[in-house]
Formats: C-alpha cells, sequence, structure tokens
C-alpha cells in the first residue's frame, strides 16, 4: 500500500479499530485512547511512552509540557506537527503516569508496528525510555549508556527483531535522538 490516500484511509479505519481496545486493564481505566496524530504520510515518526494526564483527555499525544517543547524543537528546524506524526508505545494512560509494565507493552506494540506499517516513515525517533527499549531491542533506555553530548548524533541503530522485520519492508531507519535541538537538526537533515 503505496498510494498516500489509501494509507491515510487505513490509518483512520485502524484508528477506529484500536478505539476499542481491551487487550490489557488500561482500557478499564483511560478516557479514550490515545491513538497518534498528525501527518499520516509523514516521512517522521517520533514515538513516545505513553499518554499523560492532557493526552488521556484530549486524544492526542504530546500535549502537555512534552508537546509544548516538541513544537518549539520542531519549529526550531522548520517543521510543525503537520509534518510529522506522533505516536506513543502505550496508546492509554497508565494509573498516576506511572512507567509502563511489560504485559501492557506486549498488548500495545502490535498496534504501533501496525502504525509503523501504514505510516511508512523514512525515519522513527524514539523519545524515551520505554520506546528506545521497545524499538531498539536494548535493555536499556536513554538515561543509561548514553553518549556524551559531544558524540551524539541521531544515527541508525540496531533494532529489536519485530522493528527489523518491518523496516526491511518499509525501508524506514530507527534514530535514537539526543534531547537537544542539534539533534533535530541531524534528524532534519537524514530526511533530505
Amino acid at each position: 500500500m503505496s498510494d498516500a490516500p489509501d494509507r491515510a484511509a487505513a490509518l483512520r479505519a485502524y484508528a477506529e479499530e484500536t478505539a476499542g481496545c481491551t487487550r490489557c486493564p488500561l482500557a478499564a481505566t483511560r478516557t479514550q485512547v490515545v491513538f497518534g496524530s498528525g501527518n499520516p504520510d509523514a516521512d517522521l515518526l517520533f514515538v513516545g511512552e505513553a499518554p499523560g494526564f492532557h493526552e488521556d483527555q484530549n486524544g492526542v499525544p504530546f500535549v502537555g509540557q512534552a508537546g509544548k517543547l516538541l513544537d518549539r524543537l520542531l519549529a526550531g528546524i522548520g517543521l510543525e506537527r503537520s509534518d510529522i506524526f506522533v505516536a506513543n508505545v502505550l496508546k492509554c494512560r497508565p494509573p498516576q503516569n506511572r512507567d509502563p509494565q511489560p504485559e501492557e507493552i506486549a498488548s500495545c506494540e502490535p498496534h504501533l508496528f501496525r502504525q509503523i506499517e501504514l505510516i511508512q516513515p523514512k525515519l522513527v525517533a524514539t523519545l524515551g525510555n520505554f520506546a528506545t527499549k521497545l524499538l531498539s531491542g536494548r535493555s536499556f533506555g536513554t538515561c543509561q549508556d548514553r553518549p556524551s553530548a559531544s558524540s551524539r548524533s541521531p544515527a541508525s541503530v540496531s533494532t529489536s527483531p519485530t522493528f527489523s522485520k518491518l523496516s526491511a519492508r518499509s525501508r524506514c531507519r530507527l534514530v535514537l535522538p539526543g534531547s537537544d535541538a542539534a539533534s533535530l537538526w541531524r534528524i532534519n537533515r537524514l530526511l533530505r
């Protein structure tokens, strides 16, 4: 499915299907599923960890303080939310914004990989520990074993077996950006 309108329609249909998900106990405590938002034909897909309070209320990822920071960083490289797609590993808010549990991640993983398959981005950039762990297949996330700031770059990295299979079909690359504007500039260059 390479035609953008077909992918957009398929993504909308999948969002509707996912809205009723009951694969894990989070379905009982959520306000709504936070599927993702943005351009269904985006070259860049950001993947965060899980919806927070504001995301759960609005049904859109990254609308709280982290979203404001993301918007400012995107503006700094000439991009807007309408240019990218943003999703999370979990589609439902964990109670009290606690860390995602392994069984919740396992329940939501197929949703995220289906989103990546439908959007077909050139780059997938992780935002946070759990997104990094899931997509890279590493046992550690962003807080451990980080390169120094002077050597940090969003280079392509090894990936989990599931992401490797998916990226082989869709030709997308996983990048683990740093948390600074320079990392986003490097991501922007990779998109060109």
